[in-house]
């Protein structure tokens, strides 16, 4: 499957396959560890990722300052033009003047798109979401948009007003959304002539296999390299993808789920604790203040699930690093 198509409406192309968050390695102190980060960065690119994107939820854009966020942008940006890496930026904030701000800095950037959330403190309505991404899209300019409307967004939006927003909008190529049932991808499918519709990670067989383009993978933060092998299963085997989603589902139900009901933990905790257990970058499960990360104790129960339950994911990665999980098939 391609990673792009230049003939879409409009004739920008559209992002598609599986795109890689970038997670914030953190030092002692809760600073930003910029050398670990650049190793991240650097393995993303020999990986083979369709692309990267920065300032997604697990990417903690709610928990960093502008100095912070223009570095890691920087050197996101840097890295991914260096290889050829298609990359995104979110310029999320629940603050719209500072989204337009971000927006326009990063103009220049030479990214895929930018990231935009509908501002999340007071949610606007109809008319005031157009004029927000008719003016994100001015700043953005050359940079086409695409709309995150995460499951704890203000404003959940409805397939129909995806669509209605995009078709006032035209710079809004993509959307990445939390994906529903069988009605829901009924509701959805003139979507997929419209838009890049990407759906999280851990239901990117269903979601591709109904049409959906790809997914900001949170089992990227697991293993980019099994991940991309489950991506190829989809056309080649779709059965089989089918099967490694049920096994994810499986843990997410017995193990992450209780997780999340006994501990103060976010769901982003998660993702940074899947990118320790994978253990392709020099990343640990440490989340910024003043959110919880997950404990060693959980980590130990979260690891040892995963080499139980997703041995037909992990024998995909060709890195290596699951070699005794792959074994034990």
């Amino acid at each position: 499957m391609p990673i792009i198509s230049a003939d879409t409406p409009g004739g920008r192309p559209w992002p598609r396959g599986v795109w890689a968050t970038v997670l914030l390695p953190l030092n002692a102190d809760g600073g930003i560890d910029h050398g670990a980060l650049q190793t991240q960065l650097d393995t993303l690119a020999g990986l083979g990722v369709e692309g990267i994107y920065a300032f997604g939820t697990a990417g903690e854009f709610h928990a960093i300052t502008e100095a912070e966020y223009d570095r890691v942008a920087q050197q996101a940006s840097e890295m991914a033009t260096k290889s050829g890496l298609p990359f995104q930026i979110g310029v999320c904030d629940a603050n719209p003047r500072i989204s337009l701000d971000r927006a326009r800095r990063l103009s220049a950037s030479g990214a895929t798109a930018l990231q935009v959330v509908l501002p999340d403190w007071v949610p606007p309505s109809d008319e005031e979401a157009i004029r927000f991404l008719e003016d994100i899209a001015i700043a953005a300019d050359p940079c086409p948009l695409v709309l995150y409307n995460p499951p704890h967004a203000k404003r959940r939006l409805t397939t129909g007003e995806i669509g209605r927003l995009a078709r006032a909008v035209p710079a809004v190529i993509g959307v990445k959304v939390l994906d529903g049932d069988a009605q829901w991808y009924d509701q959805a499918r003139p979507l997929f002539d419209q838009l890049s519709v990407f759906i999280p990670g851990h239901r990117m067989a269903t979601g591709v296999l109904a049409g959906a383009h790809g997914s900001y993978s949170n089992m990227a933060c697991l293993s980019p390299s099994a991940t991309l092998g489950w991506w190829r299963l989809i056309e080649a085997e779709p059965e089989r993808a089918l099967a490694i989603e049920r096994d994810i589902a499986g843990l997410f139900r017995d193990v992450v789920q209780p997780m999340l009901a006994r501990g103060p933990y976010q769901p982003f905790a998660f993702d940074k604790a899947l990118a320790a257990i994978g253990g392709w970058a020099p990343l640990d499960a440490t989340v910024r203040w003043p959110y919880t990360s997950l404990p060693p104790t959980e980590l130990t129960v979260l690891d040892d699930a995963i080499r139980e339950r997703l041995g037909d994911l992990l024998a995909l990665d060709t890195t290596g690093r699951w070699v005794t999980a792959s074994a034990s098939d």
